[in-house]
């Protein structure tokens, strides 16, 4: 599905190597490939694969001005007229191409695939989810300190209440009440010396996710290679050079677009000023977007063309968590006892035994499977754990507000009587 997606096409001229040539049309981009569709035929002049690619550049010459060239094996293509202009087409370009290198779907990816066995796949959808659920984690330990510090603070304001209560029954008391005194110096007593604490929970938090991006500000025709980290209270983009562009606190952002799996946009709103906007490419993105509707559920909005991605990623999970941990158990159980079927022989058929055959994983694949496994299971108990204690803090921020509340309307009732 994702490989159909286009994540970008740009109106520009195509040199016909045959005819001698320049023919109109549109150079799209989609995950794995890149294409070339002229405008008057609607032909598919060019169409090869990203890890096919041997080299891109800007190039020009006496007769072809401000051109890209795309080497392709031992083809060279040319390309030219390109808008908006020739270097937002290289930098989206030489990003997608060059993360597909890195990738472990670079050159040789469908060689690869073929060759794959059940145990690696397995091990690829395990070791996704364990990933997902690390990265879950780590938002829910920021949430935790969130509330922890709301806690200190309620107690710290519990605290103040009991000062400002003991000062209005001073207050309340007449001249010749022998305690006044006493009351007056309760509170430098009772109150514990207090140390200011300075969060520095953003010093010490970790970063969740780190990718390469293609960077748009506003409308800015203009664009720049930099990266985007995701933390448990926000967001960063910076440029190659680590140095920070802007860092959205969660607070900050009003709404996250996603225009496609690829890219998305994040904006904060101003009143009287232009909006902070910026838009985001890269191919390493739907890593990204699970972690972004994550922390911003209520801020982020899928667009048309990103819906299939996100109606696909969820509509089926819960099949698919069923039957990776089917699969899993399944296998492993026939790794354990090679020589004889979870349900014998009796009653198969040759394509169910055939099937069988096929699901065959090595010993060393299985015990890979069950390290990531148990490690699963130890980050769904220890977020099982977390979110019950929170459930636990929620409850008795709950009370303290309540009872906090109570608090100041009582002693709003007693500085009216004395006033």
């Amino acid at each position: 599905m994702n490989e159909d997606i286009r994540i970008h096409s740009w109106p520009c001229s195509y040199y016909l190597d045959t005819s001698k040539q320049w023919v109109s049309g549109r150079l799209s981009l989609t995950p794995v490939a890149i294409k070339f569709t002229a405008d008057k035929t609607g032909e598919l002049l060019v169409d090869f694969h990203l890890s096919s690619v041997g080299e891109i550049k800007k190039e020009s010459s006496n007769l072809i001005f401000s051109s890209l060239t795309i080497l392709e094996k031992n083809t060279k293509h040319w390309f030219s007229s390109l808008q908006p202009n020739r270097n937002v087409v290289f930098n989206i370009l030489e990003h997608f191409w060059r993360e597909q290198l890195l990738s472990s779907q670079g050159a040789g990816a469908e060689a690869a695939a073929l060759q794959s066995t059940k145990g690696k796949e397995l091990t690829g959808l395990l070791t996704g989810s364990q990933k997902r659920l690390e990265d879950t984690a780590k938002v829910l330990h920021y949430q935790g300190e969130q509330f922890d510090n709301i806690m200190r603070g309620l107690n710290k304001i519990e605290g103040d209440m009991d000062v400002a209560d003991r000062l209005l029954t001073e207050l309340e008391s007449p001249s010749w009440w022998p305690f006044s005194s006493k009351l007056w110096k309760a509170p430098s007593e009772a109150k514990p010396k207090e140390t200011a604490t300075v969060s520095d929970s953003k010093n010490q938090e970790g970063v969740i996710i780190r990718i390469p991006v293609i960077i748009t500000h506003r409308t800015d025709s203009n664009v720049k290679p930099g990266k985007l980290t995701l933390f448990a209270s926000g967001l960063e983009i910076s440029d190659c050079n680590s140095q920070v562009i802007h860092r959205f606190e969660s607070k900050d952002v009003d709404d996250i677009r996603v225009h496609t799996p690829y890219e998305i946009s994040v904006r904060q709103r101003f009143i009287g000023k232009p909006d902070t906007s910026y838009r985001l490419l890269s191919a390493k993105m739907p890593e990204a977007i699970p972690i972004l509707e994550m922390q911003f559920s209520k801020k982020i909005q899928f667009l048309e063309d990103a819906l299939g991605f996100v109606g696909a990623r969820k509509s089926p999970q819960v099949d698919l968590g069923t039957s990776i941990w089917q699969a899993a158990t399944g296998l492993l159980g026939g790794v354990v006892q090679p020589g004889s079927p979870v349900g014998g022989k009796e009653g198969m058929d040759d394509e169910q035994v055939q099937l069988q055959k096929q699901a065959k994983i090595t010993q060393e694949e299985a015990n890979e499977l069950k390290q990531i496994l148990k490690k699963l299971k130890g980050l769904a108990l220890e977020t099982e754990a977390e979110l019950e204690r929170q459930d636990e803090a929620l409850d008795s921020i709950t009370t303290s507000v309540d009872r906090a509340t109570l608090n100041i309307d009582k002693q709003n009732r007693r500085i009216k009587k004395l006033t």
